[in-house]
C-alpha cells in the first residue's frame, strides 16, 4: 500500500511562467493518472487556495467525491494568503469548517516566512488548535527551521494532534542562511506527534542541484536519525514537482536515493500515514 501524502490539484494553473495547458495541467484526473501508474493508492491533497484558485479547498473536495475514497482533502485554513491570517475568530472560522466539510481529517496552514511564529501559541492559536485537536484533525504545516522552536511549543500544547512538516522542513540552502536550523529540526523530533514529509526536493534545492539531489543526502540522513522511519510520510507534490522531476522520480527517492532500511520503506511510503488517517477525524 502506497500513500502519498502531499499533492495539489487547481482548476487552473497558479505559477508563473505560463504553461500551455492551465486548465488541465494540475486537475484531479492527471494526479489519479499519475498515481494509477505508480501503485499509489490514496493520495493527501494539500488545498492551496492561491492564485486564481480562490475555492480550491471547496473544488478539491468536490473533485474528490467522484475518485472512489482515493483523494483526502485537506483545506487551508488561516494560511498567509488568507484575508483572515492571524487575525480574531480563528476558531469560529474552524467550526465553520467542520461543518461545512464533515469528510475533513486535517488541515494545511502555510506560514509567512517572516513570521515569527508566536500566533501558533498566543491566545487565539492556542483555541484554534485546541479545537482541531479536540475535533481530532491532523495539522499539514509549511514552516522554515527558524520558526520550528513556537512550533515545538505548539506540539506540546496539544499533544494529540498529529503535525506534519512540509517538504523536508525546509532544510537545504535555506537552512545554510538561517544558524541553527538543522538544531532546530531535531529539536522539534523530540516531540513525538511531530512528522515530516520527503517531498519537495526540488522546492528546497539550490539552483544547481538536479534528481537526484546528492548534495541533499544529508538531509534524508539527519531526518531519518531524528525522526526514525516512523515520522516520515512520503509525499509527491505533485503537480509542482514535474517542474523538477517525473512523478516516478518523487517515489524512488525514498525507494533508490534516501537512506531507508528496507523494512521501514511500508511505513513511509503509506503505513504511517494510513494511521494517521485512521486515528483522525471520522470522515462523513
Amino acid at each position: 500500500m502506497i500513500l502519498d501524502g502531499h499533492t495539489h490539484i487547481w482548476t487552473r494553473w497558479p505559477y508563473e511562467p505560463p504553461v500551455p495547458d492551465p486548465g488541465s495541467r494540475a486537475a484531479a484526473a492527471q494526479l489519479l493518472w499519475q498515481m494509477d501508474r505508480a501503485g499509489v493508492e490514496r493520495a493527501v491533497v494539500i488545498a492551496a487556495s492561491i492564485g486564481t484558485n480562490p475555492e480550491n479547498a471547496a473544488d478539491a473536495f468536490a473533485a474528490a467525491a467522484t475518485a472512489g475514497g482515493r483523494l483526502e482533502v485537506f483545506p487551508d485554513l488561516e494560511c498567509r494568503w488568507s484575508p483572515h491570517y492571524h487575525s480574531p475568530g480563528a476558531a469560529g472560522r474552524l467550526e465553520a469548517a467542520l461543518r461545512r466539510w464533515p469528510a475533513m481529517r486535517g488541515f494545511t496552514l502555510y506560514l509567512a516566512e517572516d513570521d515569527p511564529a508566536d500566533w501558533l501559541t498566543g491566545p487565539e492559536g492556542l483555541a484554534f488548535f485546541r479545537l482541531a485537536e479536540a475535533a481530532g484533525l491532523i495539522l499539514s504545516l509549511s514552516a522554515l527551521p527558524a520558526q520550528l522552536g513556537p512550533v515545538a511549543a505548539l506540539a506540546g500544547q496539544v499533544p494529540r494532534m498529529p503535525i506534519l512538516l512540509h517538504h523536508l522542513a525546509f532544510l537545504g540552502p535555506r537552512t545554510e542562511a538561517t544558524p541553527g536550523g538543522a538544531q532546530a529540526v531535531l529539536h522539534a523530533a523530540s516531540l513525538p506527534n511531530i512528522h515530516v514529509k520527503l517531498s519537495g526536493w526540488g522546492n528546497v534545492a539550490g539552483p544547481g542541484d538536479e534528481y537526484p539531489w546528492p548534495r541533499l543526502a544529508w538531509i534524508g540522513q539527519l531526518l531519518v536519525q531524528g525522526f526514525g522511519p516512523g515520522r516520515l510520510v512520503w509525499g509527491s507534490d505533485f503537480p509542482v514537482s514535474v517542474r523538477h522531476m517525473t512523478y516516478r522520480q518523487c517515489l524512488s527517492m525514498l525507494t533508490r536515493h534516501v537512506p531507508l532500511p528496507q523494512d521501514t520503506h511500508s511505513a513511509v511510503l503509506g503505513g504511517t500515514l494510513a494511521g494517521l488517517l485512521a486515528a483522525a477525524r471520522p470522515s462523513g
